[in-house]
């Protein structure tokens, strides 16, 4: 992302003090990282505030309610090295799997036992094709059409995007129209990013992957409500601790 507006500050200030454009700029790059910064309004609320503050005490330490140059300086390297593109292989399995182990360090789930579960999900959701599939691949999208009820916001990508309002989430985030031309969703650099930033945000469920996988536990079996309940919860934990013995 550009960080037009922020750049301007060369001066340490209130975090109140800042513009509206600003503040859209401070509250995108908050929640590419995966801070829960809410709506991309431009208008400082609590939540705005109190994720500045978390980022603050995370990587840069100082007054929580000040923004200068050497925090936003910070900002953009965390925002950077997610966006970094690697020019990854999505053409083979090894080249994805690749991939989404150097997305997870870059958001941070850099736990070997999270890595492995993010692995494991990816491998069940995609019929072992390590390749971004659409919701019920194997029908058409005239069935999708008459029965999938958030049509067109059907399921896509390495782990299934569903319903407009994660679409326009990630439309957001992304600076790309999701919601205009959904199968967008469907892209590799696209999808790895939604895959993990859903793991560590909790946008799939409101859980997060931090809930059930940390450095206190490792629980694979109701890591699952991370996607869906406790669907295939075994089979799944099962390729976990696989993935976990090759890390």
């Amino acid at each position: 992302m550009k960080f037009t507006e922020l750049n301007k500050i060369k001066e340490t200030t209130h975090i109140n003090n800042l513009t509206e454009e600003q503040l859209k700029e401070l509250q995108t790059a908050l929640n590419i990282l995966g801070y829960p910064v809410g709506q991309i309004d431009g208008l400082i609320g609590p939540k705005t505030r109190n994720t500045w503050a978390e980022f603050k005490t995370d990587i840069f330490t100082g007054n929580p309610d000040l923004i200068g140059v050497g925090s936003i300086e910070k900002l953009k390297e965390k925002v950077n090295l997610i966006e970094k593109k690697n020019k990854h292989d999505f053409s083979t399995q090894s080249g994805t799997i690749k991939a989404i182990k150097s997305e997870c360090v870059a958001q941070n789930i850099a736990l070997d036992s999270q890595i492995a579960y993010v692995l494991a999900t990816t491998e069940w959701e995609t019929a072992q094709t390590f390749q971004p599939v659409r919701e019920a691949f194997w029908l058409s999208e005239e069935w999708r059409k008459r029965n999938l009820r958030y049509y067109p916001y059907y399921g896509r990508g390495y782990v299934q995007l569903t319903w407009e309002n994660n679409y326009q989430k990630y439309s957001d985030i992304l600076g790309v129209d999701l919601v205009g031309n959904p199968d967008l969703a469907i892209e590799n650099d696209i999808a790895l990013f939604v895959l993990v930033h859903g793991f560590k945000t909790g946008t799939f469920t409101g859980r997060k992957i931090t809930d059930y996988i940390n450095d206190f536990e490792t629980d694979f079996i109701n890591a699952r409500r991370r996607i869906n309940g406790t669907d295939r919860a075994h089979e799944i934990a099962e390729l976990a601790e696989n993935y976990l013995n090759d890390l």
